[in-house]
């Protein structure tokens, strides 16, 4: 009954350790059973001798099994365990979670699967990432570091990579700030998360725009926040009549998520005067404000601020890989002094190795080479992605044009249903985000929100052949 996968990442000795100990749980392996002799079992499956010796010593020094100088192994009597249920059967939910738990048990997830590069929004091509490079920086680091590097210390961040994000934030995106002003996070969620228990009470008003970032709507909701919805359109942000007694105002103006618009000077200075008329915080999220593809990138808005109420958040995520998880902060003066103290309670704070081995790869030039060299790849999957899809899809979506980001939105003819159609692109492997998710108070439109910069050519085309398939697969359903 024991079997190995020798395909699997687990090691083989630790695939039998977990094979035993299942086997006596299930009471297959009965107290007093003699186990065979670690030879023969090793020519029964076929494994080195050494295998089967790790397994079982593993086995007795968790006290499964007993073993004396010249005898088999053999199993030891143990209290008998109840035979494993599901545990939704076994341990019925009688302990209410918080209304605060219950609400973040709820929120949206949509990380998409690993191998699917069609076409998840927002996720860059870390192929193309010099990973010799970060290898041989962070293995640098990991050799030469001293004992600043591995321990809890520089919670708001390691001095090196704020200085480098000081430096890179005024050449490339305008930003004015010190090395004070800088906390590095564990990506731009967690800054989300952070700020909203910092800023909201439950029942503060947030104005935030709509379609927006489901993630930042999850940190406020769940903070307890009244969600205001601020209209985005083809005119960009409608921002007359705005919510009486907000506390915060969040939003996208780069490129606005999922829509991938620019807002215009006009917008921004009327942002600066609602936002200093009400007294409120704006958190401004430079999502994808890196990758402009129609002129120079435009300067934060955080360069305009007067009043300090603009707080800048920036990740690593697309300029690098996600499953980096650095991000940071850009404060005003007035939230540096107790930081350390909110971030020392929440734990939410960076490795410093990691933050060491960026901060290199920043001031030695190895980041502006290959954002660089980004922008000119993701440019041209751009226009073969456009391409792609009036060659196959037109007839059913319409792609918008977009000013930024490395993702792009389709609107879908009239009569389809984005979720269906992504629910059938997932059942053919394909990643692809439903417009309507964006949507919690206006009239949500159908569409999809689709992520073109992981794949090359071929793969665009096969992805974009599943996803026909997928709407008209729907369309059948439908009827």
């Amino acid at each position: 009954m024991l079997a190995v996968d020798r395909t699997s990442p687990i090691p083989l000795h630790r695939q039998l350790h977990r094979s035993i100990i299942k086997m006596i749980q299930d009471c297959t392996l009965a107290a007093g059973t003699v186990l065979p002799s670690t030879r023969e079992l090793a020519s029964d499956l076929g494994l080195a001798r050494n295998t089967i010796i790790a397994a079982y010593d593993q086995l007795v020094t968790e006290g499964y099994l007993a073993n004396r100088q010249g005898a088999r192994y053999v199993i030891i009597d143990l209290p008998l365990l109840p035979k494993l249920q599901r545990p939704a059967l076994l341990f019925p939910n009688q302990r209410p979670l918080s209304a605060r738990g219950a609400s973040l048990m709820q929120q949206p997830f949509h990380h998409g699967l690993p191998g699917r590069f069609a076409f998840h929004p927002g996720m860059p091509d870390a192929r193309t990432f010099p990973f010799g490079i970060w290898s041989r920086l962070l293995a640098r680091r990991a050799n030469f570091a001293g004992e600043n590097l591995f321990g809890t210390y520089h919670v708001t961040g390691l001095p090196e990579l704020k200085e480098a994000i000081v430096g890179y934030l005024a050449s490339a995106r305008g930003v004015s700030c010190t090395e004070d002003q800088i906390v590095v996070t564990t990506g731009a969620q967690a800054a989300f998360d952070l700020l909203a228990r910092l800023l909201l009470d439950p029942g503060d008003r947030v104005w935030m725009e709509e379609p927006g970032y489901y993630g930042a709507k999850a940190a406020f909701s769940v903070a307890g926040a009244n969600i205001v919805p601020m209209p985005v359109n083809g005119d960009g942000w409608q921002m007359n009549g705005p919510p009486k007694k907000m506390r915060l105002i969040y939003l996208t103006p780069a490129c606005q998520h999922p829509l991938g618009t620019t807002m215009r000077m006009d917008q921004r200075l009327q942002l600066l005067e609602i936002a200093d008329r009400n007294n409120a915080w704006i958190i401004e999220d430079d999502f994808d404000g890196e990758y402009r593809f129609q002129g120079r990138p435009l300067p934060a808005i955080q360069a305009m601020d007067r009043t300090g109420c603009i707080i800048y958040v920036g990740t690593f995520a697309k300029l690098l890989f996600p499953a980096l998880r650095l991000g940071f902060m850009v404060l005003p003066p007035a939230l540096c002094g107790g930081i350390p103290h909110a971030l020392s309670t929440t734990g939410q704070f960076a490795p410093l190795l990691l933050q060491a081995a960026l901060a290199d790869f920043i001031l030695d030039g190895h980041m502006s080479r290959h954002l660089k060299r980004m922008r000119r790849i993701y440019a041209a999957r751009r226009q073969v992605f456009y391409s792609l899809c009036e060659r196959h899809i037109a007839e059913h979506m319409t792609l918008l044009p977009a000013e930024a980001g490395i993702q792009v939105v389709g609107h879908l003819r009239t009569g389809l249903s984005d979720i269906r159609i992504s629910e059938a692109a997932e059942k053919l492997g394909v990643n692809v985000s439903p417009l309507s998710k964006y949507y919690q108070h206006e009239t949500a439109i159908q569409g999809l929100v689709l992520g073109y910069a992981a794949c090359d050519k071929s793969q665009m085309e096969h992805g974009i052949r599943r996803l026909q398939r997928a709407i008209v697969e729907s369309v059948r359903r439908d009827y």
